[in-house]
């Protein structure tokens, strides 16, 4: 496929909230319905209605049952709020916000009969904010220009038309060589009605609501349009909170198939000396998870991280190597609800196959009742934790005489592509935007895509 520029910037439609049988949210200016229907600001409901959806006011006004509706400011300073917006879905920092946002909202009945919730919004307002959400408004400004450039290319690699279909495999239990096997990945495929959602799955978007700065908007209309670009592909351009010193390639955590610009890396200038590659054979990763090597994003600086972490991440310090005890109720319990398998007392967690990081992407959960080889990471950290665990980059410590086992690992997230805290410290120590993204995207390249506000 080749790259061409585009005439205009595009917009995006956001998935704010999808499986909702009640929506309460305030409009803060004068917007205007789909037939011209103009909805003055105030408080409102909507409901699922039959075959479509209801919208009602506080004060008794009751709009016409719809299939959507789709509703437009009046003028472009009008904003909406969303009420009780879940946040950090799954993961140990979920909780409920109030969340204001700018551009249009289109409310519509999902394939289940609930509502969705979508905000569409020009792509460089909606970046703004994902900078914002993502990290802080006061992060440095190399790594805000950096963050910028590889959110507009995530975006848009996850739009038609340069959407690549992607091959997902289905969630079933199948055998391999004798032995029960889960391999499965999570991606942007199950987003019906939109281009990506609003939360942690895709970019964090918390629209209006997270506070911005002048850096931010700077570093926006210092990079306007501008996108990876590999060869002649739109670079996917995948990023995590903490890579624990190693970067890992593209199909560790999805399909199985290598993006040479999400490779591996050391996250740092030098290999350090008393550590040996490849961290996919066992010894060599063990010692690499158990201590803690030097890397850009193995830092404790308060000062730094409080300006790169917003305030939810800040809950977190032991990103960079962390331990989590697991009884064995609690894992029984969990391997029962997340995986449906009764496996009995579980004897050992065996890793099969890690990745070029050191990331677990096959475990074996041997069981009284059952044995099952699980994968790739995500699958793994969805099921030895109530909510994720931070990474599958961990050795296994077990207690024989209580059954307990100790994961000790290392990194936050999938780790591939850009390491936010590394590209946080690159920053901080003088490394200007293009330089962090040739670190952590080799040999991908700059393009201007498109003009910004055209």
């Amino acid at each position: 496929m080749s790259i061409r520029r585009i005439e205009r910037e595009p917009s995006v439609a956001v998935g704010l909230m999808t499986g909702a049988s009640d929506v309460a949210f305030d409009l803060k200016g004068a917007f205007v319905n789909s037939a011209g229907e103009r909805l003055e600001a105030g408080s409102y409901r909507a409901k699922p209605s039959g075959a479509g959806v209801e919208i009602v006011r506080d004060t008794g006004w009751r709009g016409l049952s719809a299939s959507e509706y789709r509703l437009t400011p009046v003028e472009p300073s009008a904003s909406f709020v969303i009420r009780d917006v879940t946040i950090g879905v799954d993961f140990h920092w979920q909780r409920k916000q109030d969340q204001e946002f700018q551009g249009a909202l289109k409310i519509r009945l999902d394939a289940d009969g609930q509502l969705a919730v979508i905000n569409e919004v020009p792509i460089e307002a909606y970046l703004a904010s994902v900078i914002s959400s993502e990290m802080s408004a006061n992060s440095h400004p190399e790594l805000l220009k950096a963050h910028s450039i590889i959110s507009r290319s995530w975006l848009l690699a996850q739009m038609k038309p340069w959407k690549k279909e992607r091959r997902k495999p289905a969630f079933a239990i199948q055998t391999s060589g004798g032995e029960k096997q889960l391999i499965r990945w999570y991606d942007q495929e199950s987003h019906a009605g939109f281009d990506v959602c609003a939360d942690d799955h895709c970019q964090r978007y918390q629209g209006v609501t997270k506070a911005t700065s002048a850096k931010v908007h700077e570093a926006i209309s210092a990079t306007p349009g501008q996108v990876l670009v590999y060869g002649d592909e739109l670079c996917d351009a995948r990023f995590s909170k903490s890579c624990g010193g190693m970067t890992e390639s593209y199909d560790a955590a999805w399909e199985d198939s290598p993006k040479p610009y999400l490779a591996v890396s050391y996250d740092g200038e030098k290999f350090p000396e008393g550590f040996d590659l490849p961290l996919t054979e066992e010894a060599n990763a063990e010692r690499w998870i158990r201590n803690s090597p030097p890397a850009f994003c193995n830092t404790n600086d308060k000062n730094i991280l409080g300006k790169i972490l917003p305030d939810f991440d800040q809950e977190t310090t032991d990103f960079y190597r962390w331990r989590v005890m697991i009884t064995q109720d609690e894992l029984q319990e969990l391997l029962q609800k997340k995986l449906g398998v009764d496996f009995g007392f579980v004897r050992r967690l065996e890793p099969v196959e890690r990745g070029a990081s050191g990331r677990i992407t096959r475990l074996r959960i041997v069981g009284e009742r059952e044995t099952m080889v699980i994968g790739k990471e995500l699958e793994i950290r969805r099921a030895l934790s109530p909510s994720h665990l931070y990474s599958s980059a961990f050795v296994v410590e077990s207690d024989e005489s209580s059954g307990a086992f100790t994961l000790i690992g290392g990194g936050w997230g999938h780790g591939v592509g850009l390491c936010q805290i590394g590209a946080a410290l690159m920053a901080e120590r003088g490394y200007v935007f293009g330089r962090i993204l040739e670190h952590y995207y080799r040999g991908a390249r700059l393009y201007g895509l498109y003009s910004a506000g055209v």
